[in-house]
C-alpha cells in the first residue's frame, strides 16, 4: 500500500494557510496514516526518508540540528515555542474582520488588504511570505508595548543581549524557493510608505541597507528599488498605485558584506610612504577609517537616522560566542572552513554595528531558509538562532508544493555497507581525493577518480538522460541541469574533466586527451577533438565568484580556455565590446543565466562547482546534485540540496495544487523523498520565449505610464452627458443576497430581505450622492469640500438616479447609500461630468505620468511561458514574435489587425508594462487592456492612430468602469499631453464579428481624417 504522504505529498494550497500536514513519527518518517488535519507545529523535520537499510551505532559522520534545544543546554533559548505562540497570536489577528480592529496603521491596513486580497495579474504572494511580513507588522505595531506579550519581547531581548549585544534582531525563516526577496520587498514598502505618511513615527524609517553574503544575490535584489525597471513593487504588484509616490521616497542601499572590510588607504609603495611621512616619521594611516568605510559602503543613507537593515541569508552574520575557541580545536579543512566562516561572520555584524553607532537602527530583519549558526560560531552548529519568530520549513514548503520533492537513495546491493553508498558518498571516497587545492596538488589524472565516486556519476547521468530526452519531447528548449558540488579546486577539476574531457600540452601544442565520458556533458567534438563552438558543462569557482574580486591565480588558469570561449561567445552574440567583461564577471554571468532562454549560460548542462555553491544560484531547471565533499550537519545539506529546489513550473492545476516536481539527489547525507517505487511523471510544458525581435525594431510601440488624472473643471458651469455605460444595475450579486430563507431543525420558517431600505425616497439619496461627489472628486487637496457646487451638482445626481439606475432582484434604491456602491455610482457620474467638459475639445483632463518611469516600450518584453495557445506574428506587422493568447478571441483579433493594410504594428499587452489605474469604489486598481494597434488612419507612418484595444466577452461592472475611464480620463489625459501621438480606444464585444467591427472601426477613422 502506498503511503498517503507518497501518493498524494502537496496538500495544500501555496496561497493560503496550510490546513493538513503529513502524519510523522517521532524519526519524523511518514506514518501510514491518512494527512491529519490542521497545520504542523514549528519543529525541525528532515524532508527525506531515513535509509532502510543501516546498522545501528554506525557513525553517521553528522552532527544533529539544536533546532528544538532545551531551554537550559548551551544554545541559550529555545525559540520554538515563541515561533509557535507568534503565529497562534497571528492567526487569531488575522481573522478578526474589521481592519479597524487591527490596532496597526491606515498604511499597513492597506497594504495587508491588498496583499491577502487583490486579484494579481501574475505571480501573487505565497502566503507563507505574507505570514513572514505579518509576523514583523504584528511584532511592531500590535504586540509592542502590550503587558500581555511582554515574555515575547523579554526572550527577544535577552536572545539578542547574549549575542548581539549591541544589535535587536528579528528573524524570519522561510524555506528556499519559497520567494524571500518578495518578503523584502513588502518590509521596505511597510516601513517606508509608513514613514512617508508619519516622518515623526518611532516605528518606521525611509532608509534601508540591504546586505548580501555575495555578489550574485546583491545583483539580484536591485529588483527592490523602486526605480529599477524590474523593480517587485511594480512588477508583482506588491504596492498600490496610489502609494507608488510614498515609495519612492525610500533610500536604498544594496551592498554585500564584503564592502565592511576597511580598504587601504593608499597604494604607495615602501619608498613613497617614507616620502610622505617626511622628516617626522610618523607613520601613514594604512586603512580606511571607520566613516570612510561607512561612507563607501553606506552612501547616502549616512544622512538618515535610524535605518532598516535587512540582512539576506542571515546565517553568515553573528558575534561568535566569548569563552570559546573551536576554530582552534578544528584540524584540515574543517579548520579552514570554521575560519573562513567565522571572518565573514566577523567582519559582517562589525559593519552593522559600526552603522549603528554613526547613525543608529530602527530594525534588524534576518531573512534565511537556514537561519542556525555555523561552524566555529561558538555555538553548537546547527543550533537555530534564538531571535527567529516565523518558520515556513522546508517540510511545509513540500507540503505546500512551492519547492521540488527531493529523492534520495534508502537502499542498494552493497551487502557489506552500514547504509546506501550513494546516501553518503564521502564516507567511502574521501581518502582518495586530493586534500588540497589545484594550486598545490600538481598535474592529477582524472582517469584516476575512485570507482564509487565514477558509478555515482553515471548512474545519476543514466537518470538524467532519460529527462533529458524527456524535455526533448517536450519541446522545452533548455535543458535539465546536474550539478556536482566538491571540497576543493583539485577535486573538481577531476571531476569536470572526467565528466566532459581534458586536453594537455603536447609538443609545444594542446591536444585533447579525452572527450569526455558523459556523452551529453562532453565539451568536445568526439569526431575531431576540438573544443565544441558552445560548451555543455561549466566549472565554477562560487565562493571566488561570490566574492566580487579577481579570480585566484590558479583558479584563473585552471579554467583559462573555458573562460576564453565563453568570452569568444559572448562577443559574437553581443560584439566586440563584450570582450572587454572582467573573467569573474564572465563566470558569474554564466552561472547566473543558467537554464535561461537568450541568455550565456542557456545550454549549459552541467555545473561542476567548487565551495558550496549554496545561496544565490536561484536555476529552477536543476534536476540532479551529486555531492563530492564531506557534509558535518544537516544545515549544509539543506544549502546544498536547496540550489535543486526552485519549482519550474508555477501554474495550478484542477485541483487548486501544484503539480509535484522532483530533484534527484546523490551524495548528500540528507536524512527526504520518495520511496523506491514507480511515480507517474509528467514531464515539465514546453517553454516559449517571447520577445522583441531585434531585427523589427521599425514596428517598436512606445507608450506613456500614466500614474493618474488631473481634472480642471469650469467652476461656473457644471453638466453632464450621460451614456449607456453611466447605467448602474444593482444586483444581489453586486449587493447581496436580498431574498433568504431560514429554518430551524423543526418548526416554521422565515423569509428576510432588505425591507428597511423602502423607506428611503430618491432624494434622500440623491443628497447623500451629491455630498459623497463634492467631498471626492472636487476637494482641491486637504482644502474643505466646496459645499458651494452641491446646488449644481445635485440636479445631475436626480437625472442619474431617476435614468441611468436599474434595481433587480429585490434590491433598493437605498443601497446607493452603501459606501462601496456610492463610490462606484459617483465615479460614473463624475465621468459623465467630464465628458461634457471636455466635448468642445477643451483639455479640460492631463495624465500625471509616472516620475520614475514616465514611458515604456516593447523594446524591453522578454518573458517565457509555457501557454501553448500561441499566434505566430508577422515580421511586418509587431515588434514582438508572438502574441499568447489567453482565449480564441485573441487569435482572431490578431489575425484580422496583421491582415488589415492599414495596420502599422500592433503588441499584446503581456509583460509589456502598460497599466491604466482606475477607482473600483473606493479602491484604486489597475486595468491591462489587451491590445495596443498603431494605425495609419490618413495621416501617414509618421503620425499614427494608438488603439488601445479591449476583447471582451462577459462584460460586467468593473468592465464598465474600465471602459469609461479609458473614454472619459485615460484617452483625452493622454492625448492633453501631446508628447505620445495621438490614443483612442475600442472594446471588441463579439468573437464573430471582430473583423467587421474593425472594417468599420478603420473606416471611421479615415472618414473623420477626412472632414478634418
Amino acid at each position: 500500500m502506498t503511503k498517503p504522504f507518497y501518493a498524494e505529498p502537496i496538500l495544500n494550497s501555496p496561497y493560503l494557510p496550510p490546513t493538513r500536514h503529513h502524519a510523522l513519527g517521532d524519526d519524523g518518517q511518514p506514518l501510514e496514516h491518512p494527512p491529519i488535519e490542521g497545520r504542523r507545529r514549528s519543529k525541525y523535520v528532515t524532508p527525506v526518508p531515513k535509509a532502510r537499510r543501516w546498522k545501528s551505532g554506525s557513525a553517521r559522520g553528522q552532527t544533529s540540528l539544536g533546532f528544538d534545544a532545551e531551554e537550559t543546554s548551551e544554545s541559550g533559548y529555545n525559540p520554538t515555542p515563541i515561533i509557535n505562540e507568534i503565529r497562534g497570536h497571528i492567526e487569531s489577528w488575522r481573522a478578526l474582520p474589521n481592519p479597524n480592529d487591527w490596532g496597526v496603521t491606515p498604511v499597513t491596513q492597506r497594504l495587508l488588504q491588498h496583499w491577502r486580497h487583490h486579484e494579481f495579474s501574475n505571480q501573487q504572494p505565497f502566503f507563507c511570505q505574507i505570514e513572514a511580513v505579518e509576523t514583523a507588522i504584528w511584532l511592531a505595531e500590535v504586540a509592542r508595548g502590550r503587558k500581555q506579550y511582554a515574555h515575547i519581547f523579554r526572550h527577544l531581548q535577552e536572545a539578542n543581549r547574549d549575542a548581539n549585544p549591541e544589535l535587536f534582531r528579528l528573524a524570519l525563516k522561510l524555506a528556499t524557493g519559497a520567494g524571500k526577496t518578495t518578503v523584502m520587498a513588502m518590509l521596505i514598502a511597510w516601513q517606508s510608505i509608513n514613514a512617508a505618511r508619519q516622518p515623526n513615527s518611532s516605528l518606521f524609517s525611509r532608509g534601508f541597507l540591504l546586505v548580501a553574503p555575495g555578489i550574485t544575490i546583491k545583483d539580484r535584489l536591485r529588483v527592490l528599488n523602486p526605480s529599477d525597471t524590474d523593480n517587485y513593487y511594480r512588477t508583482r504588484e506588491l504596492v498600490p498605485a496610489e502609494l507608488m509616490t510614498d515609495l519612492g521616497k525610500a533610500k536604498i542601499v544594496i551592498t554585500n558584506y564584503h564592502a565592511f572590510q576597511r580598504r587601504k588607504a593608499h597604494d604607495l609603495n615602501p619608498v613613497g610612504e617614507r616620502l610622505m611621512q617626511g622628516r617626522t616619521g610618523q607613520p601613514i594611516e594604512k586603512q580606511e577609517s571607520e566613516g570612510e568605510m561607512l561612507a563607501r559602503a553606506c552612501g547616502e543613507l549616512l544622512h538618515l537616522k535610524n535605518i532598516v537593515v535587512i540582512n539576506d541569508e542571515a546565517h553568515h552574520c553573528y558575534r561568535e560566542r566569548p569563552g570559546t575557541d573551536e576554530e582552534s580545536e578544528a584540524k584540515g579543512e574543517d579548520k579552514e572552513e570554521a575560519k573562513k566562516n567565522n571572518e565573514a561572520a566577523r567582519l559582517w555584524i562589525s559593519g552593522l554595528e559600526a552603522l549603528k553607532r554613526k547613525v543608529g537602527l530602527r530594525a534588524v530583519y534576518d531573512l534565511s531558509a537556514t537561519p542556525f549558526f555555523l561552524r566555529g560560531s561558538g555555538y553548537e552548529e546547527g543550533t537555530l538562532f534564538p531571535w527567529v519568530v516565523s518558520d515556513f520549513s522546508l517540510v511545509d514548503a513540500i507540503e505546500c508544493g512551492i519547492v521540488k520533492l527531493p529523492r534520495v537513495p534508502v537502499s542498494d546491493n552493497a551487502v557489506n555497507a552500514e547504509t546506501p553508498v550513494y546516501r553518503n558518498l564521502w564516507d567511502h571516497i574521501g581518502k582518495a581525493m586530493p586534500k588540497k587545492g589545484a594550486g598545490k596538488s600538481g598535474e592529477l589524472d582524472p582517469l584516476s577518480i575512485p570507482a564509487q565516486l565514477q558509478t555515482a556519476l553515471i548512474s545519476l547521468y543514466s537518470h538524467y538522460k532519460t529527462e533529458y530526452d524527456e524535455w526533448q519531447r517536450a519541446g522545452i528548449s533548455v535543458p535539465p541541469v546536474f550539478i556536482v558540488v566538491c571540497n576543493n579546486t583539485a577535486s573538481s577539476k577531476l571531476v569536470y574533466e572526467w565528466v566532459s574531457g581534458w586536453q594537455r600540452e603536447r609538443e609545444g601544442q594542446m591536444q585533447t586527451i579525452h572527450h569526455g565520458h558523459l556523452e551529453l556533458f562532453s565539451n568536445y567534438d568526439k569526431n575531431t577533438g576540438e573544443p565544441l563552438p558552445r560548451m555543455n558543462t561549466l566549472l565554477i569557482d562560487s565562493q571566488q565568484i561570490e566574492s566580487g574580486e579577481a579570480l585566484d591565480a590558479s583558479f584563473h588558469e585552471m579554467a583559462a580556455a573555458e573562460i576564453d570561449q565563453f568570452r569568444r561567445e559572448k562577443q559574437e552574440r553581443e560584439g566586440a565590446a563584450a570582450g572587454n567583461i572582467s573573467d569573474s564577471e564572465l563566470l558569474r554571468e554564466v552561472m547566473n543565466t543558467v537554464g535561461q532562454k537568450g541568455r550565456l549560460g542557456e545550454q549549459i548542462r552541467c555545473v561542476v562547482s567548487v565551495s558550496m555553491l549554496t545561496e544565490g544560484w536561484d536555476a529552477n531547471t536543476v534536476t540532479h546534485i551529486l555531492g563530492v565533499r564531506a557534509f558535518g550537519t544537516q544545515l549544509l545539506c539543506e544549502q546544498v540540496i536547496g540550489r535543486g529546489l526552485r519549482r519550474q513550473s508555477y501554474e495550478l492545476n484542477d485541483n487548486g495544487l501544484f503539480d509535484t516536481e522532483y530533484a534527484d539527489i546523490l551524495g548528500i547525507p540528507f536524512d527526504f523523498a520518495t520511496e523506491p517505487q514507480q511515480v507517474k511523471k509528467n514531464p515539465p510544458k514546453p517553454v516559449t520565449r517571447v520577445a522583441a525581435i531585434r531585427e523589427r525594431e521599425r514596428l517598436a510601440i512606445r507608450f506613456p505610464r500614466v500614474a493618474g488624472y488631473r481634472s480642471e473643471l469650469p467652476p461656473d458651469r457644471i453638466s453632464a452627458t450621460f451614456t449607456p455605460d453611466s447605467t448602474l444595475t444593482l444586483t444581489p450579486e453586486l449587493v447581496g443576497p436580498c431574498e433568504t430563507r431560514l429554518e430551524g431543525l423543526v418548526g416554521e420558517g422565515h423569509d428576510i430581505s432588505p425591507d428597511a431600505l423602502d423607506d428611503m425616497r430618491p432624494n434622500s439619496v440623491a443628497v447623500h450622492l451629491t455630498k459623497r461627489l463634492v467631498e471626492r472628486y472636487f476637494r482641491d487637496g486637504d482644502q474643505d469640500p466646496p459645499y458651494h457646487l452641491y446646488n449644481l451638482i445635485q440636479p445631475i445626481t436626480r437625472r442619474w438616479i431617476q435614468n441611468h439606475l436599474k434595481t433587480t432582484g429585490g434590491t433598493k434604491i437605498g443601497m446607493l447609500t452603501y459606501a462601496e456602491i456610492a463610490e462606484k455610482a459617483a465615479g460614473l457620474i463624475y465621468k459623465a461630468i467630464v465628458r461634457e467638459a471636455s466635448a468642445d475639445g477643451s483639455p479640460i483632463v492631463k495624465a500625471m505620468l509616472d516620475p520614475y518611469n514616465p514611458h515604456g516600450s516593447t523594446n524591453h518584453v522578454a518573458f517565457n511561458t509555457t501557454k501553448t495557445n500561441l499566434w505566430t506574428t508577422s515580421p511586418l506587422k509587431s515588434h514582438i514574435n508572438y502574441v499568447v493568447c489567453d482565449s480564441d478571441w485573441e487569435a482572431e483579433f490578431a489575425r484580422v489587425v496583421e491582415g488589415h493594410p492599414a495596420t502599422l504594428s500592433y503588441v499584446k499587452n503581456q509583460a509589456l508594462g502598460f497599466e491604466v489605474p482606475y477607482l473600483s469604489g473606493s479602491v484604486t486598481r489597475r486595468y491591462l487592456p489587451d491590445f495596443i494597434v498603431q494605425l495609419d488612419d490618413g495621416h501617414g507612418a509618421d503620425d499614427p492612430l494608438n488603439f488601445v484595444v479591449e476583447i471582451k466577452g462577459f462584460r460586467g461592472l468593473d468592465a464598465q468602469i474600465k471602459a469609461q475611464t479609458m473614454e472619459t480620463l485615460w484617452v483625452p489625459g493622454v492625448n492633453n499631453l501631446k508628447i505620445f501621438g495621438r490614443w483612442a480606444f475600442a472594446e471588441f464585444r463579439d468573437a464573430f464579428a471582430i473583423k467587421d467591427q474593425w472594417e468599420k472601426l478603420v473606416a471611421r477613422c479615415a472618414e473623420c481624417k477626412a472632414d478634418a
